[in-house]
């Protein structure tokens, strides 16, 4: 069985400054299909981001990383993409 990926952009602040921007899969079953489920939900101590950019400091030198994970304890807000418009 495939697992079929619904994936949204968010722009992630962590308390230390770090910006990430990324994507998160929404379709995680029982349920959590909003992105307030999926970052409030501390069953999982953790968010997944993929095609993840990190700006720690300089904002000109980004790292790229194919799958962060991020203790959600760390997060200072999220934000969705589309949002930001």
């Amino acid at each position: 069985m495939d697992t079929i990926i619904e994936s949204r952009t968010l722009h992630i602040k962590l308390v230390d400054g770090t910006q990430i921007r990324g994507e998160v899969n929404l379709n995680r079953g029982n349920g959590y299909d909003r992105l307030s489920d999926l970052v409030g939900d501390y069953q999982e101590n953790f968010l997944t981001v993929f095609n993840a950019t990190l700006h720690k400091g300089d904002p000109t030198a980004p790292a790229s990383y194919q799958t962060i994970l991020i203790n959600k304890t760390h997060i200072l807000y999220a934000i969705p993409e589309d949002d930001l418009d």
